[in-house]
């Protein structure tokens, strides 16, 4: 494991400037151009093989790319080579980011717009929505899950193999002891629809088996591999090797928060080499993104106590996971696909529901089961660096909560008492800084009007029947 992460430390991948000021990037571009091109005549389409990964709770700031001292040279390496997604969105949190991406829906739709799944609940993902793998494996795709699943664990109706995925290896639920697979003390390891029992440091078992499935994979057939790690969300935990490769970080939690990220890079690059060994690279998209940002809040830890300073770093933007600020919504994102995709910079607002109907017109899946979408096709966005055809954004909305985003405006409205209302012009003011409400009454009335539309529709929160059942549950408790 320790030549792993030498090769980690050591390596250093390209720069921008040195992709940017060949030929690579010109060719690039101009084959994501020609992709555009032939999808608008109704050319055949590509179909890739897809390697989607997420990260658990990742900061803004916490990659090689964007300045940090941790180390992520593979991760480097893709963005330097691929585009950069600077304006990419996620739910605030883990349960409604992973069901917005499987539905192109936002979680409102369907009663996962509040908290995630607990340990103890009872619901999951609706069993009649039609999920991204249901689809791409009807296209003729293997599609295959290792990681965290986190939609729903109580009913084997919610599980990964009942929901369009060929194969699942990993963790139902949405924290876990990286090392003993347990969530309060109870096992949650599964391959496929069955209890395993193994030791291992979760993110290595999960790069382990990911490269086994590209190894085994029948290339007769494109791939769908869906790689969802549990870092670095909390418990922060790593194994020492990984520890040691930060003896001048002295807060302990950051350390080995540091150690989490290196050691998913490090599997991330073994993914990476699986595919050029395999001769899959040249036709592989690969998506990376976190699924929501940094934690900067005990709130939205998880289910289990964390003493200390809480280490993610999402600067330059405001607050992290568990809100709808940009610091809980905005997220580090990729997209690289060798000769496909142009190397750069998008600056195009992309949502993690437009990923569902991106990917199915990019493979030729058909939707005609999907309920309608939120989501929208923005490969031009991601191929070629050209505008998103999105202008208008859902961050959440609750009976508390709602934001929304028309151009450059955003709205957050705490209609909780006290209400609060915050308006912010995300061009001049990324980082949520200036609130501009008391200037633009006819906008925030505007945008306030679309939150109540939103609401008068939505789907009743699932998690707070569960959470009244826990409640009205408990014992009596008397004093002493």
């Amino acid at each position: 494991m320790m030549e792993h992460n030498s090769q980690a430390a050591a390596a250093t991948g390209p720069s921008r400037r040195d992709v940017l000021s060949g030929a690579a990037g010109f060719m690039a571009a101009i084959a994501g151009l020609s992709v555009l091109a032939g999808r608008a005549r109704g050319q055949a389409v590509l179909r890739p093989n897809i390697v989607y990964i997420v990260a658990d709770d990742l900061g803004f700031a916490d990659v090689g790319f964007r300045g940090s001292d941790i180390r992520t040279p593979n991760i480097d390496r893709l963005a330097a080579e691929g585009a950069v997604l600077q304006n990419f969105y996620t739910q605030p949190l883990c349960t409604p980011t992973r069901a917005a991406l499987m539905t192109g829906r936002y979680p409102l739709r369907y009663g996962l717009q509040v908290g995630v799944i607990p340990s103890g609940g009872i619901y999951g993902l609706a069993p009649d929505e039609h999920l991204l793998p249901q689809a791409l494996k009807e296209a003729g795709y293997s599609t295959r899950m290792v990681g965290k699943w986190h939609l729903g664990h109580a009913d084997r109706a919610f599980w990964p193999r009942q929901r369009g995925f060929d194969y699942f290896y990993g963790a139902l639920v949405g924290e876990i002891d990286h090392f003993k697979h347990e969530a309060h003390g109870v096992t949650d390891w599964y391959r496929d629809n069955e209890l395993l029992i193994e030791p291992g440091y979760d993110t290595e078992l999960f790069g382990a088996d990911a490269v086994r499935q590209i190894d085994e994979h029948d290339p007769a057939n494109p791939l769908f591999l869906y790689l969802a790690f549990t870092a670095p969300h909390t418990p922060y935990q790593a194994p020492q090797e990984y520890l040691d490769l930060y003896p001048d970080i002295p807060d302990e939690n950051r350390r080995a928060y540091a150690g989490m990220i290196t050691a998913m890079d490090v599997q991330i690059g073994n993914v990476i080499a699986a595919l050029e060994a395999k001769g899959l690279r040249e036709n592989t998209l690969i998506l990376f993104h976190s699924d929501n940002g940094g934690t900067r809040s005990k709130m939205f830890v998880g289910e289990g106590a964390v003493a200390g300073d809480l280490p993610p770093d999402n600067t330059p933007l405001r607050e992290g996971k568990g809100t709808v600020y940009e610091g809980g919504t905005r997220v580090v994102a990729l997209a690289n696909w060798p000769g496909r995709i142009a190397p750069g910079e998008a600056q195009g607002v992309v949502h993690v529901v437009d990923m569902l109907p991106t990917l199915a017109a990019l493979t030729g899946a058909d939707l005609g089961k999907s309920k309608a979408l939120d989501g929208m096709d923005v490969w031009q966005a991601l191929a070629a660096g050209q505008a998103s055809p999105r202008q208008d954004m859902v961050y959440n909305v609750d009976p508390g909560i709602g934001s929304v985003r028309d151009g450059k405006w955003k709205l957050v409205w705490n209609a909780m008492l006290p209400p609060k209302v915050e308006l912010f012009d995300l061009e001049a003011d990324p980082g949520e800084v200036t609130d501009l409400s008391a200037a633009n009454p006819e906008k925030v009335a505007e945008l306030q009007a679309r939150v109540v539309h939103l609401a008068r529709s939505m789907a009743p929160p699932l998690f707070f029947q569960t959470a009244l059942s826990a409640t009205l549950s408990m014992p009596l408790v008397i004093a002493d």
